[in-house]
């Protein structure tokens, strides 16, 4: 099979796809035979090497997070999961791997996906595997957002930037997102009750907000002065700012900044799958890529000015 990876850390120049042999499923895991896969942040930093501490120095590396197929095979003790099945889900995020999501088949625990909605491709729906559940999480479970709060979505018009205004509109936020003006008819349509340009109007002059979601990891003191009594901010965006600053919340003041890791499972998984299939959540796709071309989606990616995601198709 053919399969994205990495034998030394660096620039997107280090990706290769090579032909290796197909994985077999274990005990407790399933065979996916991708059909498309996106590039994440992750997928970045593992490659610059930003995250030795987990992938190691021993090569080679498998490249992607997340993927959309077809189960081909499973192994021992799994229930829930056949053959045929269309299935979405990832890897782990803390764990290294030969093969990942940006290849022909993948061996995943079968803990680690979900059926995919019936009513997005492949394609689609790889666009919406970790910014559905990011967002999901970040909204549910990190900052507890209820009907009629006031939502400031930071980064707005990004992967996890478009799933959290879906997301937060549909649970019933006033959602306000911050992007380029250009943006704004498009943020709108997805459920955005105001769009603001992020490159004329500063943090003191929006809010108050009772959540904020940032997906872009700067300024984030700036923008937790905006928080109303009781707010609650989360981000995505870790950087080294950033970092220092979710640190210097929990030390002074009650509106800490919150963050975690992505790493969904099957119930958090099917739960994006639910909303994508009420219609609550749609893909939005900036460019897809053939697997050939992956360091092209890689470079695009790290350019900046996305809209929604690059997605790679796998499958022919």
């Amino acid at each position: 099979m053919k399969a994205v990876q990495i034998t030394s850390y660096g620039t997107s120049d280090v990706l290769r796809v090579n032909d290796i042999e197909r994985p077999t499923p274990g005990a407790g895991d399933v065979l996916v035979s991708v059909e498309a896969s996106s590039v994440n942040g992750h997928d970045v930093i593992v490659r610059a090497g930003e995250l030795k501490m987990v992938s190691g120095r021993r090569f080679p590396i498998g490249v992607g997070l997340d993927f959309a197929g077809t189960v081909v095979e499973t192994g021992a003790d799994v229930e829930g999961f056949r053959a045929g099945d269309r299935v979405w889900g990832m890897v782990h995020p803390r764990q290294k791997h030969t093969t990942a999501g940006a290849a022909e088949y993948v061996v995943v625990s079968a803990d680690r996906v979900s059926h995919a909605p019936k009513n997005v491709s492949s394609v689609e729906a790889a666009s919406l595997v970790v910014t559905g559940a990011t967002a999901l999480i970040a909204l549910r479970d990190s900052v507890h957002m209820e009907s009629g709060e006031r939502v400031l979505v930071r980064g707005a018009a990004g992967g996890v930037g478009t799933a959290a205004v879906q997301l937060a509109h549909a649970m019933g936020g006033h959602v306000t997102a911050l992007a380029r003006d250009r943006h704004a008819e498009f943020l709108t349509d997805l459920g955005a009750d105001e769009v603001l340009d992020y490159r004329s109007t500063t943090s003191d002059q929006i809010g108050p907000f009772d959540v904020i979601v940032d997906t872009v990891g700067t300024e984030l003191h700036c923008y937790r002065s905006r928080l109303a009594k009781g707010g609650r901010m989360v981000t995505v965006g870790l950087s080294p700012s950033a970092l220092a600053a979710i640190a210097a919340s929990s030390v002074h003041g009650s509106r800490r900044i919150r963050t975690f890791s992505a790493n969904p499972g099957t119930p958090v998984l099917g739960e994006v799958a639910d909303r994508v299939t009420s219609g609550a959540l749609r893909p939005v796709i900036d460019s897809v890529y053939p697997l050939a071309d992956i360091a092209a989606a890689h470079q695009a990616f790290e350019s900046g000015g996305v809209v929604g995601k690059h997605v790679v198709a796998v499958a022919a």
